[in-house]
């Protein structure tokens, strides 16, 4: 492809509409204005040009069945870092078309700073697992809700058994002075929280035993204090785990590291950086925190940390730190997980 007719397009993706940019390799504008946001219109635009673009969009929300599009037919698509795209924010006018504009120029001037997007299929496992979590999270708060109404009449309870169906049967029976309403409300909470434990199980499951994730997740499974969870997590949120150079890449991108702040030869550390999968950081702080009492060698990280003085929440960071080496070396070798000693 001659490089002087390629056109660089940028594209400002919203709901309903997309605002686009042609722009040339010498600078100039060949076409602009906007289109609806559906697979036909968004082809439409580069229907006798599908070989000499090059497309470049925000990560959002939306960008996923774009991409797909696309690269689908053909086009050479890229995706930019939010974070990394600031200076489209930074004039005091912001609108869809400027917004086109800086990013198919940004994209002619090779600074583009692209970011990883996992393959189709990962991304439709990961929002499984996501939906899940959010299922989780509702149980919760269901099973919270439940234990403040039984607070709020007075009413004693053993918290372990509580929402267990016979125990929960039998304590709600013996309430005879309770209101109707509280008693209605009991039952439905109850019902509705065997309703969201049971779906997120069966999700659970459905990913365990998918074809192409399954060989991976059973092989991380083989460290010690690695759960089928945090095994889900870690193939679905990181992708493919070759885009990581080394664990210190790797052990950022979960967010288990602080922000490195350097002015005038000197340098400072701030807190975890907020720049992190929080989907995975989570995940990795619950497993470090339940993984050392299975795992010898976490459990000794744990405690060579403690005697260092440290607290016990940045001992659990070392353990997540060291998890992460586990996860990320087992994962690219491809065998089961194997504890060698030092030479």
């Amino acid at each position: 492809m001659d490089v002087r007719t390629r056109y660089y397009v940028g594209l400002d993706i919203h709901n309903k509409t997309i605002a686009y940019c042609f722009r040339r390799s010498n600078g100039k504008i060949a076409r602009e204005g906007s289109c609806k946001a559906t697979g036909e219109d968004l082809l439409a635009l580069f229907d006798r040009q599908k070989r000499s673009c090059v497309v470049g969009m925000e990560a959002t929300m939306f960008t996923g069945w774009v991409y797909d599009t696309l690269l689908g037919h053909g086009i050479d698509a890229h995706v930019g870092h939010p974070a990394m795209l600031k200076a489209i924010y930074a004039g005091k006018k912001k609108c869809d078309k400027i917004d086109a504009r800086k990013l198919s120029n940004l994209l002619r001037c090779d600074l583009f700073p692209e970011c990883y997007m996992a393959p189709e299929n990962l991304r439709q496992l990961r929002r499984v697992l996501r939906y899940r979590n959010t299922l989780v999270r509702t149980a919760t708060r269901m099973k919270n809700q439940g234990a403040t109404m039984l607070m709020e009449l007075g009413i004693s309870y053993n918290k372990k058994k509580l929402h267990g169906n016979k125990y929960f049967k039998d304590l709600v029976d013996t309430l005879t002075e309770i209101p109707d309403t509280v008693r209605h409300l009991l039952f439905l909470n109850h019902e509705n929280l065997q309703v969201f434990e049971q779906q997120q199980k069966w999700l659970l499951k459905q990913l365990q035993s998918h074809p192409d994730i399954m060989e991976r997740v059973e092989r991380l499974m083989t460290i010690r204090g690695v759960g089928p969870v945090t095994a889900l997590t870690w193939v679905l949120e990181i992708g493919e785990p070759e885009r990581f150079s080394s664990v210190k890449a790797a052990v950022s991108y979960c967010g288990l590291c602080s922000a490195q702040i350097e002015s005038a030869g000197v340098t400072k550390r701030a807190p975890l950086s907020k720049q992190r999968n929080k989907h995975l950081q989570s995940v990795l702080i619950e497993a470090a925190k339940l993984a050392p009492r299975w795992n010898p060698q976490l459990a000794a990280v744990y405690k060579r940390e403690l005697d260092r003085g440290r607290n016990k929440n940045q001992a659990t960071i070392a353990v997540a730190r060291k998890l992460v080496a586990y996860l990320l070396c087992v994962d690219k070798s491809g065998k089961d997980f194997e504890l060698r000693e030092a030479a």
